[in-house]
């Protein structure tokens, strides 16, 4: 076994649930030579493996039976400069919300919006992560991803990776691509993001009517912070639940029962419901069992209050799943991963 490899290592703090799982080797990827000596010495044994960046996107019910990958990357970089255009480019294993931080010191608008988002650069784009009126593809300009299946290096621009609503290429192929590294594009020139209206709220109570980009991610950090539980206090992966994306006439049938439903029409003739608003009026909000429960002042978040298995997390969700189903007709989609 190669000496970087530890066995029987707890992914307790490798997950923001904070899940108590063992994994059955370990070892960490500081760059991408670390990365193709984690998978070959894999192969060689043919052991399976399990990359993981922040772990802000997991459930785990069990003990891992592979080799954990730990993306552990570090470096941020202008790569250039056009204009007001400036193309920046971070390893995978950056904190995105210390890469967001970091852009705005350089002078760059962009990123704002996505500010406290847990995770990774590199599991960013896995599900095309979006906040308060922007996403990953918004502001996407490359990245290099490493093919598991031929050992290749691949720069992907922003068709090929077929992003949709938190989702992309490199999700619909599980296991296939390795992210390296992403690039993004930037602005020097502030184009602002406003139209969630908690946002303009925000920072019309603190008197400022042209906001900064800093200033945009100073107010929707603060909202955040009063909406989510902070992971390192309360285990939990963030909006466990995709917003559904339901027709028109279901939509409809909805609001004659519920008049009050929150929905979001879409180009397509489709209707974005609010997850929250469903699982909030089913009762849900607040809910426990044992130390699995839904948050207390966020419906879409599920959380460990300390003791929690990811099996009993997993079952919780399947309950809220399966009454919204009944009650409104609506399938509700789990956003973690569940291993």
């Amino acid at each position: 076994m190669t000496a970087q490899w530890q066995e029987r290592v707890s992914l307790k703090p490798f997950n923001t649930f904070g899940i108590d799982v063992k994994a059955r080797y370990f070892t960490q990827a500081h760059n991408d030579d670390d990365v193709r000596a984690a998978l070959a010495n894999a192969a060689q044994r043919h052991v399976a493996v399990l990359v993981i960046g922040g772990g802000s996107n997991l459930l785990l019910t069990h003990d891992i039976d592979a080799l954990v990958l730990h993306m552990a990357s570090r470096g941020r970089r202008v790569l250039s400069e056009q204009g007001d255009r400036v193309v920046v480019e971070a390893e995978a294993g950056e904190p995105w919300h210390a890469f967001v931080q970091w852009s705005l010191e350089q002078g760059l608008s962009g990123l704002e919006n996505l500010s406290l988002i847990p995770g990774t650069v590199g599991a960013a784009p896995m599900q095309n992560v979006g906040a308060y009126g922007v996403e990953i593809k918004d502001v996407f300009a490359g990245l290099t991803a490493l093919d598991r299946q031929t050992g290749e290096l691949r720069d992907f621009g922003l068709e090929e990776c077929a992003f949709g609503y938190r989702d992309s290429l490199f999700k619909r192929e599980p296991g296939r691509w390795l992210i390296l590294r992403v690039r993004f594009a930037l602005d020097r020139t502030l184009r602002a993001h406003l139209d969630y209206g908690p946002v303009r709220q925000r920072l019309s109570e603190q008197g400022i009517e042209q906001p900064t980009a800093q200033a945009i991610s100073d107010a929707i950090c603060s909202i955040r912070r009063e909406k989510l539980p902070d992971p390192l206090e309360l285990g939990n992966a963030g909006s466990f639940f995709k917003n559904p994306v339901v027709s028109a006439a279901l939509t409809e049938q909805i609001r004659a029962r519920y008049p009050s439903v929150v929905a979001y029409p879409q180009a397509n003739g489709q209707v974005k419901l609010a997850a929250g608003w469903l699982i909030e009026q089913a009762g849900w909000k607040g809910h426990r069992e044992g130390d699995a429960g839904v948050h207390r002042l966020q419906s879409l978040v599920l959380v460990n209050y300390g003791q929690a298995t990811g099996v009993q997390l997993h079952q919780l969700a399947c309950k809220i799943q399966a009454d919204i189903l009944e009650r409104f007709g609506v399938e509700l989609e789990m956003e973690p991963n569940l291993y």
